[in-house]
């Protein structure tokens, strides 16, 4: 299937005030190459991005909101003045290859560790170990017993959402995604093993919600809901605390139908673990479908073969591809030409400098 007209995915296709060229994404990665103490995304990554310029979006690797928000080495953050000015040379270079970025937001939460905060404890809904594994300076550590967020730190939270909205649209993203997704904060609050708050924050699964919809409102405030995408991950299955049983992705079927409310630009869906294409994603995607009014990019493992089949049933608007676009800059190409897609090395994926990162090769290209 290498005739353009043939394949979905490179069909153009507009979410909220987005026009975009294909429905090719590339999905937000964390890639750890901020090697530096202000956590400044460098030309490295301008580089990086406006090889990958042809994805009908680009989703950049999600960014601390603040500096309470930090969980894993060498990530950079939209907080301050300096992280701001070098985001805006990354979007400077994306557009001058004629491409389109959104800013993804984001609070590791609990997943985070005194190492990362100064020797302070991390900051969550409620005082519960999510025993997961914390990628520190040292190497990995133990998830400690986080301190449950007072109701002036949740309004604090939101501040720090709203500077990192802001901060964005300064330096010239096409938009914002908020990282509500796997284990960070928000999906913290989502999940009744980690939030047993007795406040508005807890308790029912509305309540839960409020966290996520109170920051929906704080940066459609900056954005407008047109130019604002939600990523969640419903099935996201880790350890003792994140497990997808019916129960809890009920509670996502309702919260999908209020999110179909607030008419965002899209919604960001991270299927189910075991191969995109196969009968549990495609039951997902369905399930997704019928609550969630408006658009969806399907996230997960999928191909240039399932990613087709599943915009064809008309189960997504677009796919995003994450570890393909490490070693494939030029994805859109080989997608469109029929090409074989190059292999990344695992080894260099977050070990810093130019190598593994910038070195790939484009089709044709030495």
């Amino acid at each position: 299937m290498s005739d353009t007209a043939s394949q979905p995915l490179l069909r153009p296709v507009r979410l909220g005030a987005l026009d975009l060229p294909n429905r090719v994404l590339m999905a937000p990665m964390t890639r750890a190459r901020a090697t530096n103490a202000e956590l400044v995304p460098t030309a490295l990554h301008a580089a990086y991005y406006a090889q990958r310029s042809s994805a009908g979006l680009i989703v950049s690797e999600g960014t601390w909101v603040g500096p309470d928000a930090i969980g894993y080495i060498h990530v950079p953050g939209i907080w301050t003045d300096a992280q701001t000015a070098a985001w805006a040379q990354v979007t400077d270079a994306v557009h001058a290859a004629g491409g389109r970025i959104v800013s993804q937001i984001g609070h590791l939460g609990a997943l985070s560790h005194p190492d990362h905060l100064g020797g302070r404890l991390p900051v969550a809904p409620s005082a519960v170990n999510p025993h997961e594994m914390s990628y520190t300076h040292e190497g990995p550590k133990e998830t400690v017993t986080p301190r449950p967020l007072t109701g002036a730190e949740i309004a604090a939270t939101l501040d720090d959402y709203r500077r990192a909205a802001e901060n964005a649209r300064r330096a010239g993203f096409d938009g914002l995604e908020i990282h509500a997704q796997g284990n960070h904060l928000i999906a913290q609050f989502l999940n009744p093993r980690l939030n047993r708050r007795t406040d508005a924050y807890g308790g029912s699964a509305e309540n839960r919600a409020r966290l996520l919809f109170d920051i929906v409102e704080t940066v459609t405030e900056v954005w407008g809901a047109d130019r604002v995408g939600v990523k969640l991950s419903p099935y996201w299955r880790n350890g003792t605390t994140f497990t997808a049983d019916e129960e809890l992705i009920a509670d996502y079927d309702q919260l999908l139908k209020r999110l179909g409310d607030c008419d965002l630009a899209y919604l960001h869906l991270v299927g189910p673990d075991g191969g995109a294409g196969g009968d549990d994603t495609l039951t997902a995607f369905g399930r997704f479908r019928a609550h969630y009014r408006g658009s969806v990019v399907a996230n997960l493992g999928f191909t240039r073969e399932s990613g087709n089949d599943l915009i064809a049933r008309g189960l997504a608007d677009a796919v995003s591809f994450g570890a393909p676009y490490i070693a494939n800059p030029d994805l859109v190409e080989r997608f469109a030409q029929g090409l074989p897609l190059a292999e990344g090395d695992r080894e260099t994926y977050y070990s810093g400098g130019e190598r593994g990162y910038t070195d790939y090769p484009a089709v044709g290209r030495p």
